[in-house]
C-alpha cells in the first residue's frame, strides 16, 4: 500500500477519533487496583459517569464493548422465557434482538422500514393490548448508527406510562451518550446502555449500565444466569471506588480525562450544540448534492451520523473504496438490509468545523470520481450553515 501523507480521516460513526490528550492519559503506569490511589480514580469516573448520564442513581462500568452492556442489562432484570418488546430501528436493534433470543428471552419485534426512530404510539398500542403484562421490558436504540435516526426516548417513556403498563424501559445510548442530550433519570429510563468508543472519545473496551431504582428492584428477582455481569457484585465494591475483578485501569485514566473535557472544559450544553451544528451542516451538504438521507423524519435526525442513500445502480462499497484510496478517509458502510445502498458520515466525538469541511470535501470529490450522479456545492452549503451558526 502506498504511503499517505497527513492524518487518516476516520469518519465512521465509531470508534471515533481519540484526542491526543486522552491517549497520553492512557499512557501511564498501571497501578494497584486494590490500593488507595485506585480508589480516587474509581470514585472520579463513577461519579463523572453519573453526571454524563444525568442521573443520581448508580452507573456500572464493565471492561467490555457495548454488546456486553446489552447482555448485562437483560440478564440483571429478566428471567428465562420473558417477553421483551423491541423496535426495529435498524441493524443495531436487530442485533440486540438476536442477543435477547440467544440468552433465553422471547423478543417481539415491531417492524419498520429502517428510515425513522421508534414510534411511541405503536409501542403504546402494543402494551395496551398486553392486558396480562407478559411483556417485561421495552428495548429501544436511541441513536441508530446504521440509519442516522434518533428515537424520542422521553416520548417513549410517556407512551409506556400512559398505558399503566409496568414494563421496564431499556435504552441503547452507545452512540448518543456524550453527543446528544440524554437524561436517564428525568426521562424515566430504567437501564441505559453505553460504551466508550464514540461520544466518550476513547478506544473500545469500556461499557456502562446506568440504573434506576426499579431496575435494581427487578434485579433481585431476575432469573437469568449472571456472574461476570452481576450488578450486585459490582455495586458493593463500587461504593468505595473499587471493582470486584481486574478493571481496565489505563482506559479508566483515559475516561477520567475525557469526562473532564466534556463536563468541565466544554460543558455538556456546548457539546450537544456542537454536534447539532455539525450534523446540520452535513445534512445541508447531502441535500445540496441532491442525494437522499436514509432517515425520512427530520425530527428523528441523529446528530452523530448521517446515513446517505446511493442513487439506484451505484455502489456505496465502490464509492468508499475510491475515497479511502485517493483521500485516506474511512466512511461507514451500509449494514444489514442497507448493505451497498447507504454510506455513513460520522460526525461524533473529537470533531470540529474544519474536520467536517475536510470530510465533506473528500466525499464530494469521491462522488465525482465514482461518477455518482450529484450536484456540486455540498461543501459550500455546509460552510454557509457553519458560518451562520452562533
Amino acid at each position: 500500500m502506498s504511503y499517505h501523507a497527513g492524518r487518516h480521516f476516520l469518519q465512521i460513526p465509531g470508534p471515533s477519533n481519540v484526542p491526543d490528550r486522552v491517549l497520553r492519559a492512557i499512557d501511564q503506569p498501571t497501578i494497584d487496583h486494590r490500593g488507595p490511589d485506585f480508589a480516587v480514580l474509581g470514585k472520579a469516573v463513577l461519579s463523572g459517569m453519573q453526571r454524563l448520564f444525568q442521573t443520581s442513581h448508580p452507573v456500572v462500568i464493565y471492561p467490555a464493548s457495548g454488546t456486553g452492556a446489552w447482555e448485562a442489562a437483560l440478564v440483571n432484570t429478566l428471567s428465562p422465557g420473558d417477553t421483551v418488546l423491541m423496535y426495529e430501528t435498524g441493524q443495531f436493534a436487530t442485533l440486540w434482538q438476536h442477543l435477547a433470543k440467544r440468552i433465553g428471552l422471547v423478543p417481539e419485534f415491531i417492524s419498520s422500514n429502517w428510515r425513522h426512530g421508534a414510534d411511541p404510539t405503536a409501542i403504546a398500542q402494543r402494551l395496551s393490548a398486553d392486558v396480562e403484562h407478559r411483556i417485561k421490558a421495552v428495548c429501544v436504540v436511541h441513536s441508530e448508527t446504521s440509519t442516522g435516526a434518533c428515537s424520542p426516548i422521553a416520548a417513549v417513556r410517556q407512551a409506556i406510562s400512559s398505558t399503566g403498563h409496568p414494563a421496564l424501559l431499556l435504552v441503547d445510548v452507545v452512540s448518543s451518550l456524550g453527543s446528544i442530550d440524554y437524561q436517564h433519570e428525568a426521562w424515566g429510563v430504567d437501564v441505559s446502555i453505553a460504551s466508550s468508543q464514540k461520544g466518550l472519545m476513547l478506544p473500545a473496551g469500556l461499557s456502562f449500565n446506568a440504573l434506576s431504582p426499579k431496575a435494581l428492584a427487578a434485579s433481585e428477582t431476575a432469573g437469568l444466569t449472571r456472574s461476570y455481569w452481576s450488578w450486585a457484585e459490582m455495586l458493593g465494591p463500587n461504593k468505595n471506588g473499587y471493582f470486584p475483578f481486574t478493571p481496565s485501569t489505563n482506559l479508566l485514566y483515559g475516561l477520567r480525562e475525557a469526562l473532564h473535557m466534556l463536563l468541565e472544559e466544554e460543558g455538556l450544553p456546548q457539546v450537544f450544540a456542537r454536534h447539532a451544528r455539525l450534523a446540520a451542516a452535513t445534512r445541508a451538504a447531502v441535500q445540496a448534492w441532491g442525494l437522499e438521507l436514509c432517515c425520512e423524519i427530520p425530527e428523528h435526525y441523529s446528530n452523530v451520523v448521517t446515513a446517505v442513500r446511493m442513487p439506484a445502480g451505484h455502489s456505496e462499497v465502490a464509492l468508499r473504496k475510491i475515497i479511502l484510496e485517493r483521500f485516506n478517509m474511512s466512511l461507514g458502510s451500509g449494514l444489514g438490509k442497507l448493505s451497498d445502498t447507504v454510506f455513513r458520515i460520522g460526525h461524533v466525538g473529537d470533531f470540529n468545523d474544519l474536520s467536517l469541511m475536510g470530510t465533506l470535501a473528500g466525499v464530494e470529490m469521491g462522488l465525482s470520481l465514482a461518477q455518482v450522479p450529484h450536484r456540486a456545492g455540498g461543501v459550500a452549503a455546509a460552510m454557509t450553515v457553519l458560518s451562520q451558526a452562533g
